[in-house]
């Protein structure tokens, strides 16, 4: 194919091409961009180019990607270079957006340069989110039915259990000794029920302390909206210890570090295995995404000595 019709069906290819295509240099400085990227950020093609890729990054990531290029030349050792992943960008008007970014390295005539592929992801994450509450309703509504209609249920049951046990005591009836065991059946079945129904909807109306919530946890009982999502994934991370860690003991502290608030669980367990490249557990992925929604940043890792550490960083209401 001759060269020229190459280049015009390359150019084709970019023109149309519905994600975002953003070429610089290896100061970091953007080369090119197509059509998608330029709707994407909000600026033209002639606003963009000459610009230091930084524009398109909210701070801190904007002050600190020349650091990241730099360090990237000396060292070698990429940071995300051919690795896909989730970032911040921002826009000609200043709003920021999530969007996933994938870059490769080009070197054409001993020149380096990097080509990002960016996808704007700010509806797959509002989808996600709607998803994510509604999963909260129907849970919490769940755990509602099951206090206020199964539990009172059980509890009549009971009480006909007990007058029952003791007219056959005052008969001396022999079958008061079963009457007996079928309350305490009934009695264990309503504190069964009462632990689901804390789980499925722990949260309670008059409680709004976070702290008095994750003190909650270990008897199933905490608190609202943003806690949701803090509450969800310390009743993660210690499922995870216990049935995946065999953990004995697990720690769970919440504290303020530098401004923002730090929820840190702990335990005694077997220790964290690392999980494939882009194939975390479903269970780690939800906790992320729940620490994305708070605006948060989750981190999972070996303790010190022993067990895992699951960490998230977020901004306090």
């Amino acid at each position: 194919m001759p060269l020229k019709d190459s280049e015009e069906r390359l150019r084709a290819i970019l023109e149309t091409a519905v994600s975002g295509i953003i070429t610089v240099d290896e100061r970091g400085v953007i080369e090119s961009v197509n059509p998608a990227a330029q709707k994407l950020f909000g600026y033209t093609g002639q606003e963009m180019v000459g610009q230091n890729i930084g524009v398109l990054m909210p701070e801190p990531f904007a002050s600190e990607h020349d650091h990241y290029i730099k360090k990237y030349r000396d060292t070698g050792k990429p940071r995300i270079i051919g690795v896909g992943r989730e970032v911040t960008g921002r826009r000609k008007d200043g709003t920021v957006f999530p969007m996933d970014l994938a870059v490769g390295e080009v070197r054409l005539a001993g020149e380096r340069f990097f080509t990002g592929i960016v996808r704007d992801l700010t509806e797959a994450r509002r989808l996600e989110k709607e998803i994510l509450e509604i999963t909260d309703r129907e849970r919490q509504r769940i755990g509602q039915d099951l206090h206020d209609n199964l539990c009172q249920h059980l509890a009549g049951i009971s009480l006909m259990s007990e007058a029952l046990e003791q007219t056959l005591s005052e008969k001396s009836s022999p079958e008061a000794a079963e009457a007996h065991r079928i309350t305490q059946h009934v009695q264990g079945a309503i504190e069964q029920t009462r632990r689901l129904a804390r789980g499925l909807s722990p949260l309670e109306a008059e409680s709004a302390d976070l702290a008095t919530a994750l003190s909650h946890l270990a008897s199933n009982t905490a608190e609202s909206a943003m806690l949701v999502h803090l509450y969800r994934i310390a009743q993660e991370a210690i499922s995870n210890a216990v049935r995946h860690g065999c953990a004995s003991r697990v720690t769970i502290s919440l504290s303020a570090v530098d401004g923002e608030g730090l929820l840190s669980i702990s335990d005694n367990g077997a220790g964290f295995v690392e999980p494939a490249k882009d194939h975390d557990g479903m269970g780690l992925r939800i906790m992320k995404y729940r620490a994305g929604m708070i605006g948060g940043a989750l981190e999972v890792g070996q303790g010190s000595t022993y067990g895992v550490v699951v960490s998230c960083r977020f901004r306090p209401a």
